[in-house]
């Protein structure tokens, strides 16, 4: 049946085809989608992993078992499941097993552009890169037949534009394979150094007949055009080169792209007069057209970093620039703001008031960054706001003990914070810790996350109580706030910070935009007792603006949540 789909929803719909039993993934965007709609399939065991390394070892150990496995992830995911990643290239599989990672050139929604074919060459295991949502179908379902046939893990990379286009997909039936029996093997699957030193030669083994195989398999095409210029290119830069070139050079498509073919670029390079790589982030096609002895154009002409376009390989390669023009063009800039009712910017009023070092985390609290609050100073990765508070504090002693913060919200405390709060608590730094628990996970879409209760289909789960949590890790001070209580909030931020022990404050408030939240009726502006002092505007909502001098509250965004009435000493503001 042919359908118009998602890359990402393409992606599950070859998972669910290819037989796959167990889904594990962590949500972060712009992978998320994969598996929100592999759950819609009822034969695939899906879950949300509280991390990424653990899902990849979920992944495993159902490929151990005997049943085809998935999981997902962002390519910063990766470099957290890089630990099992490394060593499963060595064990192998015995199901098949597929990751997939997500790049995000451009930086859309990350804090880093890396590329993920790093990871690939380094772990030695096969990467696919499909260029639209039908190869994204039909790579999911060849990535398990590669996984089985030769033993390894096998990495689908998709990126931004790949993976939130649609495109025009032809589905079939689903096939379940027979379950391959598990056989104790200790040899293969004990990585203890006596075994793993004998499994290095076996991946190398595997890498060069991948090799050949990139060389002769269908995920490389050649489709021939003009002969005066040679495209060599992958993922979403060769639709840009199609669209730009159509048939006025020949191209080089690569969906395999670890390991590279030889013989393959080797003959393509012959045909054709000048040899151009085309590809986001790294020169790792390019890298390996130099290594081959080949004269190539590539990052000498084209960016290393940020996304491509039509536009830019246009531009660059001495082509007519296309007519169209972007969005962020024609339409005015929109800065990133929490939205209205956010829960995090009582507390983050609170700790710039006090003014607090606030060491941050990920999520949708990382734009207590942004003006007017400006109120984080510090955002890294997963978790490292509670580890880096530590050392700020041991670095310091008593200067930062009495005015650092960390603040990490429920989900990302689940994935990557309870290391950094054992770390506290046994290395006993007086730190002060903020849980943002807005009792989902915001920032990627509303997933469930340990500390809700619920699994990824809405379904009753086991739920982390994180205040017994906290002091069961050595904690004697832990206390719970709600965010939209101002003069709360400030009395327990500064007692805690006045303590001489570590201490857990947790802010809890369910996300604004949650559909079981009930908000009360919008305030208004009583005009005559505004004095345009400006007070509430330096919260930041974009419920509120002023207009000719007096405060105005939009009332189709205004959730009622009494903030800013808190901050008004003229009571204008009025439910």
């Amino acid at each position: 049946m042919r359908q118009l789909m998602l890359g990402n929803k393409a992606l599950a719909r070859g998972l669910y085809e290819a037989g796959c039993s167990v889904v594990s993934s962590y949500p972060g965007t712009p992978s998320t989608e994969v598996t929100e709609e592999a759950a819609k399939y009822d034969e695939m065991y899906c879950e949300w992993a509280p991390n990424e390394k653990v899902a990849m070892e979920v992944a495993f150990g159902a490929s151990l078992a005997g049943k085809r496995s998935f999981c997902g992830m962002k390519h910063v995911g990766l470099n957290v499941a890089a630990d099992p990643l490394y060593t499963c290239s060595y064990t192998g599989v015995n199901a098949g097993m597929v990751i997939c990672v997500a790049d995000d050139a451009g930086m859309h929604s990350s804090q880093n552009e890396q590329d993920s074919r790093h990871h690939a060459i380094a772990s030695k295991v096969p990467m696919l890169e499909p260029s639209d949502s039908s190869e994204a179908y039909q790579f999911a379902r060849l990535a398990f037949e590669i996984s089985e046939e030769f033993d390894t893990p096998v990495i689908i990379k998709m990126c931004t534009r790949v993976a939130h286009s649609q495109s025009v997909v032809e589905t079939e039936e689903r096939v379940v394979p027979e379950t391959i029996p598990y056989q104790k093997n200790i040899a293969k699957y004990v990585m203890m150094p006596g075994n793993a030193i004998r499994r290095h030669p076996i991946v190398e083994e595997r890498m060069r007949k991948l090799t050949e195989y990139a060389e002769t398999g269908k995920l490389n095409r050649v489709e021939m055009g003009d002969t005066a210029l040679g495209i060599v290119t992958s993922s979403t830069s060769y639709q840009y080169v199609k669209e730009v070139f159509g048939d006025k050079a020949s191209v080089l498509k690569l969906g395999m792209v670890n390991p590279l073919p030889e013989k393959l670029i080797l003959d393509f390079a012959a045909k054709v007069e000048r040899l151009v790589v085309v590809e986001e982030l790294d020169p790792i096609i390019e890298n390996h057209c130099r290594r081959l002895g080949l004269e190539v154009t590539g990052k000498d002409v084209l960016p290393i970093e940020g996304e491509f376009s039509q536009n830019l390989i246009a531009r660059k390669l001495g082509q007519a620039v296309p007519t169209g023009k972007k969005l962020d063009e024609v339409i005015p800039g929109r800065p990133p703001v929490m939205c209205a009712g956010c829960p995090h910017r009582g507390l983050f009023y609170t700790l710039a008031k006090n003014k607090c070092t606030v060491l941050g985390d990920i999520g949708c609290y990382t734009l207590g960054a942004v003006a007017p609050l400006s109120a984080m100073e510090m955002t890294l990765c997963m978790g490292a706001s509670i580890s880096a508070t530590h050392g700020f504090n041991k670095a310091l002693g008593a200067e930062g003990e009495g005015r650092t913060v960390a603040v990490i919200g429920d989900s990302t405390f689940m994935h990557s914070g309870m290391t950094g709060l054992a770390n506290i608590a046994y290395n006993q730094s007086n730190s002060t810790v903020i849980i943002l628990d807005n009792s989902i996970t915001g920032m990627t879409g509303h997933q469930q996350n340990p500390t809700t209760g619920y699994n990824i289909k809405g379904d009753p789960a086991g739920k982390i109580d994180l205040e017994a949590l906290c002091r069961a890790m050595g904690f004697s001070r832990v206390v719970v706030v709600d965010p939209y209580d101002l003069a709360e909030c400030d009395r327990v931020v500064k007692e805690e910070l006045a303590a001489n022990e570590p201490s857990v404050i947790i802010s809890r408030r369910p996300c604004a935009l949650l559909k079981y939240v009930k908000h009360n009726p919008p305030l208004k502006v009583e005009k005559d007792k505004c004095v345009g002092c400006k007070s509430c505007m330096r919260l930041g909502c974009p419920a509120i603006s002023v207009r000719d001098g007096k405060a105005v509250i939009d009332t189709t965004l205004c959730v009622g949540c009494g903030v800013c009435q808190q901050m008004c000493k003229f009571d204008a503001l009025k439910a």
